[in-house]
């Protein structure tokens, strides 16, 4: 097959094969035939570096925004000293400066763009101006807002009287610069010094004369600039950049540059295509004399593939994470070329690096002798015996007996010969000089490959046979899912996601199979009119014995844990216990950013209220019965959950728990914290653990059916308050419209449909049965429900009762007002990622309080109140609780 999709400025400047007699191949040689799939290069690509800098852009806006807004006096102390610095500057130099920057402002643009026409680069000329046409719309955005909505500080940074007219302001962003900034960006002249260089005296001129004549501030400048560079940039990665990467016939033009004299060049696919672009492109090369060559080809966007991952690693490991997340060709060229000649000097078997060169200003080539043979993970299973995993594991060892950690041994990172010797590859992520947190890494990196294949038994008799106990046993803290590689990780969760469907079939079996003996049962004891307890009890208990049993069989243990239990078997005293390896994980992130947002919101929500008087004047019996309210949702909790546990559990104890569940969600999520406590404890009560669990998750659907159904309810009165007829609120028939989209998009795509279709059966697999268990006792299904709605009258009589203590008459809310405004608050608590939802319920109930009618000096004195109650004043008794049932074996 013929290379299609060739660009013409991708062969610009190769070199070609007539010019040099010594390497031209004879006219019969098809010197430019590329073979296999060479997939069509699109013809623009998204670049991560396009996306870096837009997001840069507006981060920088934003500070200086900010610093315009709280730093007022630093501002005006900075235009007061430039005005008084530039005052002194000569009126005849000040003229000729406006006059020769407002001409070559004009001309450069149109100068450049004849320029690549003539070179037929229409598309460049074509994006710099779709760029200057939207920086030019976000400039008058931007003045637009400044006149009219912007805080005064940021009004008086951005613009200044008018020279010409004391009555009229300057312009905040100036409206012919920022698209020229944005055109030039755009076209790329940055990548050209000589057009670079013109356009920063011309920007350094028009900025000085503007400065001078008083017509500009320098935040003004500032935000100009920054504004064309970031539509700049955010245009291109839209839209794309021309995709100048080198392909097949760009590569065997290359190899020619070296002395290699190539017929044909296929594209080898890699195994993973999720890592794929990282490790660069292959092609299997055949020569006119001499064996075939393997070649890797990598370019700036291949390279710029998984950034975003490599610097999340960066960030959230400890220090060993990946390689460098901004890395230049040449550094990728070298390191790569330095741990092949590194690992053959080891004695390890690898690819021979025979030649390295650049394609162009934005790709290189690694030429290797081939290799062949196949992948690990292509092997059928019979042909991994002992003696290749011991090999593999020879080769580990020789690495790391030069302190090279390989940082990827993965099943396609293994190649076996035909001679069925092994071959490392992949060696570009690795690293030399490693540390011995790296050298365990590799090793249980490679355990965990080798036991997906052939078993955790085998994986572990070859690594001992080869490294020895002790360097085997010393790699299990590393033996965890964070430490392994991105693919491995994935196999891992489809083997679990597998594993759980596996338990949740044989527990629906076993239920299944019960049923016809409990029908049966049933119906005899309906002919005798005679139930008897006893025997009622006696089926109950060998029903939950044979689920039990089915649940028991069915379980399987993870890879990661067989590698371990083998592991122990030769040392039991070996550390088990996981290394630190996190620096910060994803949570803690979200939760201090999310935390941030919602205390800034609610700092600036008290800063004009004035507490001396409110506290003094505040109804304390309305805070009494807040106190009240606070402290019998706890009972109301506990008959919650109890309602949909069959089994006996003593109900003060489940009251205790719920108390220690107070102190539980302080340190985590609502929505997590208190599942996982009473899930413990419904265990130590006795209840089996897959019961305990599905009762857990059936307390929680109700709830979230109740949630729901209260909230359109009391929605509804919301909106026929005011009205004498029964017509139901506009923002409930929004809500339930928006819904039905909802439904409708996630019904009608299939992907979308698929994983909300796998979500709901699992959760239905292991609620359902317990629900109808809990269906056959109506007084527990009785005192579930009323529990929940217990639970909710309790929050919404407390924060009425706090609304009550800080209002009056006037200030009043409708029950159903406030209830709405709770129940709102509380699913986004529940949804939000920070502790009890710190934040975000204390942002949404006050903005619900005031957008009800609440007065904000009333609202927000009201929420802290109610928050108090309900979030921080329990922790202390929640911390005693969680301590007395943990002493006596309840949790």
């Amino acid at each position: 097959m013929k290379q299609q999709g060739a660009h013409p400025e991708d062969t610009e400047g190769t070199p070609d094969a007539s010019s040099r007699p010594d390497t031209a191949a004879p006219e019969t040689a098809h010197i430019d035939e590329v073979e296999g799939d060479e997939p069509l290069l699109p013809a623009r690509v998204h670049r991560p570096s396009d996306l870096m800098r837009l997001l840069a852009g507006v981060l920088a806006v934003v500070v200086l925004l900010a610093i315009a807004a709280f730093a007022h006096g630093t501002t005006s102390g900075l235009e007061q000293d430039i005005n008084k610095g530039t005052g002194q500057a000569p009126d005849l130099l000040i003229k000729i400066a406006g006059l020769a920057s407002s001409i070559a402002i004009l001309l450069v643009p149109v100068a450049f763009a004849i320029e690549r026409l003539i070179k037929r680069d229409g598309l460049r000329i074509a994006d710099g101006v779709l760029a200057a046409v939207l920086a030019h719309g976000v400039t008058l955005a931007t003045d637009l807002w400044v006149a009219r909505a912007a805080p005064d500080s940021i009004q008086e940074a951005l613009t200044q009287p008018s020279p010409g007219d004391i009555h009229a302001l300057t312009d905040p962003v100036h409206g012919y610069l920022a698209p020229v900034i944005a055109y030039m960006t755009a076209v790329g002249m940055s990548r050209r010094p000589r057009w670079r260089a013109v356009l920063w005296v011309v920007l350094l001129l028009d900025a000085f004369s503007m400065l001078v004549t008083g017509y500009t501030t320098p935040f003004s400048i500032i935000l100009t600039v920054l504004i064309g560079w970031t539509v700049a940039y955010g245009t291109l990665y839209a839209v794309g950049s021309p995709n100048v990467r080198p392909t097949g016939r760009t590569l065997m033009a290359g190899l020619r540059t070296v002395g290699f004299r190539p017929v044909t060049a296929s594209r080898v696919e890699s195994g993973d295509a999720s890592e794929a672009g990282d490790r660069g492109r292959r092609y299997f090369v055949t020569l006119e004399d001499g064996p075939p060559l393997d070649v890797t080809v990598v370019d700036r966007e291949q390279q710029a593939q998984g950034f975003f991952y490599r610097a999340w690693r960066n960030l959230a490991l400890r220090g060993f994470a990946t390689r460098s997340s901004l890395q230049s060709l040449r550094q990728a060229l070298e390191q790569e070329a330095l741990l092949a000649y590194a690992a053959i000097a080891a004695g390890a078997n690898a690819p021979k690096l025979i030649a390295t060169s650049e394609l162009g200003p934005d790709a290189v080539m690694l030429v290797y002798e081939h290799s062949g043979g196949r992948t690990l993970d292509s092997l059928p299973d019979e042909e991994i015996t002992d003696e290749l995993l011991r090999d593999t594991w020879h080769q580990v060892r020789a690495l790391q007996s030069r302190r090279i950690a390989h940082r990827r041994l993965v099943g396609d990172a293994i190649l076996v010969d035909r001679s069925g010797t092994v071959i490392l590859t992949d060696l570009r992520g690795g690293e030399i000089a490693a540390g011995d947190l790296l050298l365990r890494m590799d090793t249980s990196q490679l355990l965990v490959t080798l036991g997906l294949r052939v078993g955790a038994e085998r994986a572990v008799a070859s690594a001992l046979s080869v490294l020895g106990p002790d360097t085997v046993a010393d790699c299990l803290p590393m033996l965890q899912p964070i430490a392994l590689s991105r693919s491995t990780r994935g196999t891992l969760r489809q083997l679990a996601r597998e594993r759980a469907e596996r338990e949740r079939e044989a527990v629906l079996e076993a239920y299944r199979q019960s049923k016809p003996a409990r029908a049966e049962h049933g119906a005899h004891q309906v002919v005798l009119d005679k139930p008897d307890k006893k025997a009622v009890r006696a089926e109950q208990r060998a029903e939950k014995r044979a689920v039990d049993e089915a649940m028991e069989e069915a379980r399987e243990e993870d890879l990661l844990t067989q590698i371990r239990h083998e592991v122990l078997r030769i040392r039991p005293q070996a550390p088990v216990e996981p290394a630190r390896l996190e620096r910060v994980r994803p949570r803690t992130l979200i939760s201090f950013i999310a935390g941030a947002i919602g205390a800034y919101f609610l700092l600036t929500q008290l800063t004009h209220i004035e507490f001396g008087p409110l506290v003094e004047n505040a109804e304390w019996g309305w805070v009494a019965a807040a106190v009240l309210f606070s402290a019998a949702s706890y009972v109301a909790a506990a008959m919650a959950l109890l309602g949909f546990v069959p089994e006996r559990v003593p109900f003060v104890r489940t009251v205790a728990a719920q108390v220690a569940g107070s102190f539980v969600k302080i340190v985590a999520p609502a929505a997590v914290g208190g599942v996982a406590l009473n899930t413990r404890f419904l265990q130590r009560a006795g209840v089996r653990p897959g019961l305990a669990v599905a009762s857990v998750g059936a307390s929680q659907l109700f709830g979230l059916g109740c949630h729901i159904l209260m909230l359109l309810a009391f929605g509804y009165l919301t909106g026929t308050e005011k009205t004498p007829s029964l017509s139901p609120s506009r923002t409930v028939i929004g809500g339930l419209l928006t819904v039905a989209v909802l439904v409708l998009v996630v019904t009608s795509v299939p992907f979308l449909r698929k994983f909300v279709v796998t979500r709901v059966r699992s959760l239905f697999a292991g609620v359902v049965p317990r629900m109808l268990d809990v269906l056959q006792r109506p007084q527990k299904l009785i005192t579930g429900i009323g529990g929940m709605l217990l639970l909710t009258a309790c929050f919404v009589m407390c924060l009425d009762a706090s609304i009550r203590a800080f209002g009056d008459e006037t200030t009043s809310v409708s029950i159903a007002s406030v209830a709405v405004v709770f129940l709102a608050g509380n699913a986004l608590g529940s949804a939000a990622p920070t502790p009890g939802g710190v934040g975000a319920v204390e942002a949404t109930l006050t903005v619900g309080l005031i957008a009800v009618g609440l007065p904000k000096e009333v609202a927000a004195p009201a929420v802290l109140l109610f928050r108090l109650l309900t979030l921080w004043l329990p922790v202390l008794p929640g911390w005693l609780a969680f301590n007395h049932l943990t002493r006596k074996a309840a949790l």
